[in-house]
């Protein structure tokens, strides 16, 4: 069971963060929460009830822990408003499915966003979700 009081707490100060470092508070930002499993079937089984509920999701990839395992690790992804509010409804919503699945909660990540840039660098819809390509090529800011 995940401390949703710890986990909010989390969220504020990253938040608080991005603001306090001049991120745009009115932008949409791509909210990343990460997930990992060792197994690929239970993690695969886990995205695809995400996706049901309307998220996107990141290719999964094989990681190496120092210990020599194997895990796999990948983001059901949204894009809203930067809100706690909306962020815990979120991980309302996906912890229970991750733990179902026996899978690890990894938090969430975000990335920066400019007040002052000239226009959308997800281009000219605004749309960060291109239906031809779901391949995520930018690393998150973590904070």
């Amino acid at each position: 069971m995940y401390n949703l009081e710890g986990l909010r707490s989390e969220t504020d100060e990253i938040i608080e963060n991005l603001l306090k470092d001049g991120s745009d508070p009115d932008a949409l930002y791509i909210i990343e929460h990460h997930v990992a499993h060792s197994d690929f079937d239970k993690l695969e089984k886990l995205v695809v009830d995400a996706y049901k509920l309307g998220y996107e999701i990141s290719e999964a990839e094989e990681v190496e822990e120092e210990n020599g395992k194997v895990i796999f690790v990948c983001d059901i992804v949204s894009e809203i408003n930067l809100n706690a509010e909306l962020i815990t409804a979120q991980q309302k919503e996906l912890l229970p499915l991750i733990e179902k699945a026996g899978a690890e909660y990894e938090g969430w990540g975000t990335y920066f966003e400019d007040p002052n840039a000239d226009d959308d660098e997800y281009g000219d819809d605004g749309e960060f979700f291109d239906d031809e390509d779901d391949d995520f090529d930018d690393e998150p800011t973590h904070h």
